[in-house]
């Protein structure tokens, strides 16, 4: 069971640490694996390659502990999400009272948009709370911008360091933290729309993602994701927002940008997209952030903004 500040908390233990060495991370994450072991609890190791290979080495062969690589897990937090709540159940049904599990997440430090990946950090404070889960997020000082290290201090109720576990004093309201996060843009956004409709009828919207592909030529996966995605985008926006629906599209290479802009507020519920939910649009969001190489969510005085690409980010 849970041991010193983890003992008497129910559901989610959200926890982060902060390294500035191999060696610190490893003081950190290697005690904490090693105690669930030892506890008999299922231990879970996500983190991307360079990570996993020093916790391999340090905890030996036939440690006990899970490896997921977290390169591929960390593709879409949408996608974590749900694959995440799938294992604890999975642990749970079988009788475990407690997981812990220890991982990366993705962010620009890495090469990676931070705005999706913080609202993951906000939103598993909800999401995995039915759970007996105590997670633990390091994160590298060495190449984490401030303000991604600003966020992650505020949005987990719990730090580790090498001498123990303690209450986060600067944690906050994790969900009101995420919609100040700064939405992304692609590169392309800076130069006309190669399509611009207004009023888009979905039929419509697919075939101007059709249309663009002779630029872009998408993998089918990625061609097929985009087109489920704006059909939901679309729908949103004409069933849930205000009109009117502006519809723009950019494409080069190996991605399509796309954004529907509509004139209302855009959905309440602070999880849209990244937990299937019964808010307006909820599903078809969950949907978009499940097959899309991005999503970002931008509100402004003058209306709500769904931003989908299809592809590759750019590099």
């Amino acid at each position: 069971m849970r041991t010193g500040a983890a003992a008497d908390h129910r559901g989610f233990f959200h926890e982060t640490a902060f390294y500035a060495s191999d060696d610190e991370f490893l003081s950190v994450v290697v005690p904490f694996l090693r105690d669930g072991v030892a506890a008999g609890e299922p231990t879970l190791a996500v983190f991307a390659q360079p990570q996993e290979r020093l916790v391999r080495v340090a905890m030996g062969a036939d440690c006990g502990v899970t490896f997921i690589h977290g390169d591929a897990h960390y593709q879409r937090p949408a996608t974590a999400i749900k694959q995440y709540r799938e294992m604890l159940a999975e642990h749970v049904a079988a009788g475990a009272a407690q997981i812990r599990v220890a991982g990366d997440v993705p962010h620009p430090g890495v090469g990676v948009p931070w705005e999706w990946w913080a609202r993951y950090e906000a939103a598993v404070n909800h999401a995995y709370d039915d759970f007996p889960m105590w997670g633990l997020c390091p994160y590298d000082t060495r190449n984490t911008p401030d303000e991604v290290l600003d966020f992650v201090r505020r949005t987990h109720a719990h730090i580790a360091t090498p001498l123990g576990h303690t209450a986060n004093l600067a944690f906050q309201d994790p969900f009101v933290l995420a919609a100040g996060v700064t939405p992304w843009r692609d590169p392309l956004e800076d130069t006309p729309p190669a399509i611009e409709l207004g009023g888009p009828t979905t039929a419509q919207a697919r075939g101007a993602v059709v249309a663009l592909q002779a630029t872009a030529g998408l993998p089918d996966d990625d061609l097929s994701g985009l087109l489920l995605a704006i059909t939901e985008t679309v729908t949103n926006a004409i069933l849930h927002g205000r009109p009117p629906v502006l519809l723009r599209m950019w494409a080069a290479p190996g991605r399509i940008v796309v954004t529907v802009t509509d004139h209302g507020p855009g959905p309440t519920d602070p999880l849209v997209g990244l937990v299937p939910g019964a808010s307006p649009g909820g599903w078809g969001l969950w949907l978009a952030h499940q097959v899309c190489a991005y999503v970002s969510l931008q509100r402004a005085p003058d209306g709500f903004t769904v931003r989908l690409l299809g592809g590759q980010l750019p590099g």
